[in-house]
């Protein structure tokens, strides 16, 4: 099983968020199901590393119990893989309620690493992308990105 970004949004979406092994596990239950295979494990950490850097996937880092987990990002469109939907009951999970102001400034934070790091390298088509990026970040969490986008754009001119 290759899960897209937007599939693994959707596998952490089913719980709120998930631990990585917690996913890890939850698509090999599904994998399992689906065909009898396994997930591929190169093609997993590539899949969730390019989920965390297109904000499909962001971390959280839950103060109540320090595990950090991943959840579905303000650029997702959580869609659940085949066969994947009766992993909720399977995994031995509780559905996890997070605050949505935390979990916005974690990625206002992760946000404006991003912008930095974009900056430092001049990469102009990921300062655009982050341009758009702020606007779903906004629209996802209460958080206020103008003046991380206005360094974008003044950087983009």
């Amino acid at each position: 099983m290759n899960a897209t970004a937007d599939e693994l949004a959707g596998v952490v979406d089913l719980f709120g968020g998930l631990t990585r092994p917690e996913l890890e596990r939850a698509l090999e239950e599904a994998a399992f199901r689906a065909d009898g295979r396994s997930v591929d494990d190169a093609a997993l950490e590539e899949a969730i590393a390019d989920a965390l850097d297109s904000f499909a996937l962001v971390r959280f880092e839950r103060p109540t119990d320090d595990r950090t987990l991943l959840v579905a990002g303000p650029t997702a469109f959580p869609s659940v893989p085949d066969h994947a939907e009766d992993v909720p009951h399977i995994l031995d999970v509780d559905r996890r309620r997070l605050d949505r102001a935390a979990l916005g400034e974690a990625t206002r934070e992760r946000f404006a690493d991003a912008v930095d790091a974009a900056i430092d390298r001049g990469d102009e088509d990921r300062l655009e992308h982050l341009v758009d990026v702020s606007y779903d970040v906004e629209a996802w969490a209460p958080v206020d990105l103008t003046s991380d986008r206005k360094r974008l754009t003044e950087e983009l001119d």
